[in-house]
């Protein structure tokens, strides 16, 4: 870990964990059709919304980097199904945002992220829709690279290297922290990455898959390890 210049971290469950905010967002979401679209709420409650959610990212591979793009065409089929006014799919969705930005963080996470901050530039990498200006942590972080903007997603090899031109740094000297084995650790090394897992369940690791450089069980463990070595110099070499 002597060499890592800048860590790289995914957001949903290692920051924090998603199914409590999707949950309350989809209720959000019927909760607005109900007022405003009520055929489109009777015919398509929340475990109906979400099977169509997924069929339509079944339809669209090509978009399978941006959840903004897949929720509007799911939203837009709903309502004309429904012979309810297709425009109403924008509105809809700002409702359902509003709540997948409302996040409750892992306690750990934001102390951890102000420690390692303190002595790394951190990127913050996501194949999510999340907004951190609305969530209120993108001061905290020097880069910001989601799948979306890019147009690829984890665990593709380019938006890895992309977030490590964008610190400034060569992929070895990065550390890229994330909780999925397979979208955030096995992508991140093949990319070049060091890598470290947070294993907050305790889960046994893949066996097909090279094992992480580090394993920690919570964010506030990887910052004690982290900040025990001596200070990087921020000058890329």
């Amino acid at each position: 870990m002597h060499a890592i210049r800048a860590l790289s971290f995914d957001l949903d469950d290692t920051l924090w964990p998603i199914w409590p905010v999707i949950e309350r967002a989809e209720s959000a979401l019927h909760a607005y059709l109900a007022a405003h679209c009520p055929r489109t709420a009777a015919a398509f409650p929340v475990p109906a919304m979400r099977a169509l959610r997924e069929q339509v990212a079944r339809e669209y591979p090509a978009l399978a980097h941006d959840f903004t793009a897949q929720r509007l065409i799911c939203l837009e089929r709903a309502l004309q199904a429904s012979g309810e006014d297709p425009a109403h799919a924008r509105p809809a969705f700002e409702a359902l945002y509003a709540e997948r930005n409302r996040v409750t963080f892992f306690d750990d996470a934001l102390p951890a992220l102000d420690a390692l901050g303190a002595r790394y530039p951190l990127a913050a990498l996501t194949n999510g829709n999340a907004d951190l200006a609305r969530i209120g942590i993108a001061p905290r972080f020097s880069v910001i690279v989601a799948a979306r903007d890019m147009g690829i997603a984890k665990p593709e090899r380019a938006i890895f290297v992309h977030t490590t031109a964008r610190l400034g740094f060569e992929p070895h000297e990065v550390l890229h922290v994330g909780d999925d084995p397979w979208l955030d650790i096995a992508g991140a090394a093949r990319a070049g990455l060091r890598t470290c897992w947070v294993n907050r369940q305790g889960s046994p690791w893949p066996a097909e898959l090279p094992p992480p450089d580090l394993e920690v069980p919570c964010l506030a463990r990887l910052a004690e390890r982290l900040c025990a070595v001596p200070p990087p110099s921020r000058t890329a070499l």
